[in-house]
């Protein structure tokens, strides 16, 4: 037993959730003082202190309706969105019902364990019922995070800008703490949400604890299946009105980015929130989720599960538990403890975060991994035991924290203007839109090596430690810090539409600067956010992979079997037919917005001279059929996969499925990632001209910057919607091929029987 008891633990873990969700009310609090418009006319806190003759009552007043213009448009967007997936959500409840209830004949008798035999546990329907319960609930977590999320960035953009009349300090605190409204929110309720899962279904399951955490297994799936179509759908859209948007705009009338004549203008700030806001939010929780279920499920077969020791069980919950204390103190050092007074200290602070909740985590994850863990326990390795330590888990969670921050910080390097990669892809845009993107392409490529390095490694030390649960907690590790991690990334697109909303409303130019150097800190930020998403999804899903092939009952998986190897090179493929259905997705709606947006440029008197007002709303609509149409190919390929595979070809093709999809998708994951956020900063890079180099290539409007926008219009569905969805396309096969492998274990591999 470990030093803490269990009643000590049923407390910590829901108290931790409510100091989260309690803190990031209390932000959402400080946010809301800053007041867009009140009863009597406009506020004065505002106007008091801007600067001589700046702006007007008018900007506060156009502030207010844009913000409400895209709040409008975002809610609307999701609620038909969600409109959709409730039916996916009933439908596929039924699918997981009749598939597990269907293992033993839908019978209602007790039967011997898997893992125990001497043992009786519930019998096949209960599973089948609990797991379904659980996919229902885990998909409503997963959308209520999102929708949270984008309810705060579309309330807090407009206080952004109106805060960046008082200095860059205001500006940047009212977006950050946005942004941890949303961390903690998402947080604390996936802990909570899970934890009250398991003491419900504990009710009916008592001592059976190995069916107890195969069931909750379904909740990982319902969180990364809604997270897929958030991402994929919310991808769609942003892209769709960002490239048209900036093709039109940018490149052929020469007016700047988020200009107001623009007709796209305000779907494209509506996607930065559906895409980048929802669809993030979703996605880590779907991560946080399944690296949980995962730790859960081979901690349920092994020592701490057959001597029902409930701390040590606990293990993952508290270590979640711990960092969200950990990021509350971490966020303080942002708003609280420093002050941002420069444009150049913003992207320095960011990365402070990273840094501090890093090394707080690791006296955490001692701590924790000392009181909860007993000195010495077994656990499950395939069929045998392994004798682990406690202070062997502290170093399986740590090195997966170590290896996100590793990534983090490869990723801005690849990503931030700050240093050579993107200003060698800037500089390459003197001679035009293909060298920049021979530059961009290859910089992508080479943005792998050293994220799939720390990924190996971390692989290798968590497994040699503490066999798949190892993994499991690696992943867990690298996601301990989410909070924090969520928050730095909220902060991108919340800063991303106060630029937008200062440059509609007509504000002055030095607000602009101000709000364009917190963007493209945000920019950088994102992109760090994508790369922790990845290399977690990495982990994530080979520990859902060990747990699969443990439920299965495959011995080993050997890639020298024909059955094996056939999985494998056609889950290798899968990657790119993803990438390809969204890519192709992106450049058909795009295109039918640049229809739209010509169109209103050739027809409507008076738009460009910016006497007559364009047509937003056919842009909104244009861009929200298109997501919802084209949403579902994608889902329906990444969602039927393993279930072809496994109902036809068994388990061990299924295996080899995994495996390659994991493989090849990581890598292209990254590189688009990297790419895309590459080709963004370089053209930033040019319209900043911060540097004398940076001055040499611009101003807006050079050769080079319009080399530099097609770069970046290229990068774009390649890193908001192609790059991010492919971690959920590999961690949504493995935890969906484990809730259904008791099925595939009874009854796959139809096509092999027959022939």
């Amino acid at each position: 037993m470990g030093l803490l008891g269990d009643a000590v633990v049923q407390a910590v873990i829901p108290l931790a959730a409510l100091v989260g969700i309690g803190f990031a009310l209390v932000q959402w609090v400080l946010v809301s003082r800053i007041k867009v418009s009140n009863e009597n006319g406009y506020s004065e806190s505002l106007i008091e202190n801007e600067e001589e003759g700046v702006d007007d009552f008018d900007a506060v007043v156009k502030c207010s309706d844009i913000q409400n213009a895209i709040s409008v448009g975002a809610t609307s967007f999701l609620f038909t969105e969600y409109k959709y997936l409730s039916i996916f959500m009933g439908v596929f409840g039924v699918i997981i019902f009749i598939f597990l209830g269907s293992v033993k004949g839908f019978s209602t008798q007790s039967e011997p364990c898997t893992y125990n035999p001497g043992n009786m546990c519930k019998p096949a329907l209960a599973n089948a019922f609990f797991s379904t319960v659980a996919f229902l609930l885990g998909a409503l977590t997963s959308t209520l995070s999102g929708f949270l999320g984008m309810k705060i960035a579309t309330y807090a953009n407009a206080r952004t800008t109106l805060e960046a009349r008082k200095g860059v300090g205001k500006a940047f605190i009212a977006a950050f703490r946005s942004g941890a409204v949303m961390g903690f929110l998402l947080a604390a309720n996936g802990l909570l949400v899970l934890y009250m899962s398991i003491n419900v279904f504990k009710m009916y399951y008592g001592d059976d604890w190995e069916g107890l955490y195969e069931s909750i297994t379904g909740y990982g799936l319902g969180g990364s299946s809604m997270a897929l179509f958030g991402r994929v759908g919310g991808g769609i859209y942003t892209k769709a009105a960002d490239v048209g948007a900036d093709l039109v705009g940018k490149v052929e009338k020469n007016i700047p980015e988020d200009d107001p004549r623009n007709p796209a203008v305000i779907a494209d700030n509506v996607g930065d929130n559906v895409g980048d806001i929802a669809g993030m939010g979703s996605d880590l929780f779907g991560s946080y989720a399944e690296s949980s279920c995962a730790a859960l499920f081979v901690a349920s077969i092994s020592s701490f599960g057959v001597t029902h020791d409930y701390a040590a069980m606990s293990y993952p919950l508290i270590i979640s538990s711990m960092g969200i204390v950990i990021c509350l103190i971490t966020t303080l050092f942002a708003t609280d403890f420093s002050e941002i007074r420069h444009v150049n200290e913003i992207e320095p602070s960011l990365k402070r975060q990273l840094l501090i909740s890093t090394v707080l985590m690791t006296a955490g994850i001692a701590a924790v991994s000392f009181f909860t863990l007993p000195s010495e326990f077994t656990l499950f390795n395939f069929g045998a035991e392994k004798a682990v330590k406690n202070w062997h888990l502290f170093f399986c969670v740590s090195i997966g924290l170590w290896a996100g921050l590793v990534i983090g910080y490869t990723t801005e390097y690849y990503t931030s203007n700050a240093y050579s990669p993107v200003q060698d892809v800037a500089d390459s845009c003197r001679t035009g839109a293909a060298t920049n993107v021979i530059f961009g392409l290859a910089l992508g490529y080479k943005s792998v090596i050293i994220p799939i390095f720390a990924i190996a490694m971390s692989i290798y030390v968590s497994f040699s430690f503490a066999a798949m649960y190892g993994i499991a907690m690696a992943a867990l590790g690298m996601l301990s810090t989410i909070a924090t991690g969520l928050a730095i990334d909220a902060y991108g697109p919340i800063s991303d539409n106060a630029g937008g909303i200062a440059e509609m409303a007509g504000m002055s130019h030095k607000i602009r600067e101000r709000t364009d150097a917190l963007d493209a800190a945000g920019n950088t930020t994102a992109a760090i956010g994508k790369g922790f998403a990845i290399g977690s999804a990495a982990l994530v899903s080979l520990a859902l992979f060990g747990a699969f092939v443990s439920r299965a009952g495959i011995k080993t998986v050997d890639v020298l079997t024909p059955k094996v190897f056939i999985g494998l090179i056609v889950g290798a493929m899968l990657p790119y037919w993803f990438s390809a259905m969204t890519m192709k997705s992106v450049g058909s709606a795009a295109l039918k917005m640049v229809e739209e947006v010509r169109r209103q440029f050739n027809t409507i008197p008076g738009l460009m001279e910016g006497t007559a007002k364009p047509d937003y709303a056919n842009c909104v609509k244009i861009s929200t059929d298109a997501s919802l149409k084209e949403m579902i190919p994608p889902g329906a390929l990444v969602m039927l996969t393993p279930l072809i595979a496994g109902t036809l070809f068994g388990v061990e093709t299924l295996a080899g499925v995994l495996a390659g999809s994991l493989v090849s998708g990581v890598q292209v994951a990254i590189s688009a990632s990297n790419t895309g956020g590459a080709w963004d900063n370089a053209k930033k890079y040019i319209e900043a001209g911060a540097s004398e180099h940076a001055k040499s290539l611009g101003p807006k409007g050079s050769d080079a910057h319009k080399a530099a926008v097609i770069g970046d219009t290229i990068g774009d569905p390649l890193k908001d919607t192609s790059g991010p969805s492919l971690n959920i396309l590999i961690k949504l096969m493995a935890v969906e091929s484990l809730v259904f492998a008791p099925f595939f274990a009874a009854h796959g591999g139809l096509l092999f029987k027959i022939f």
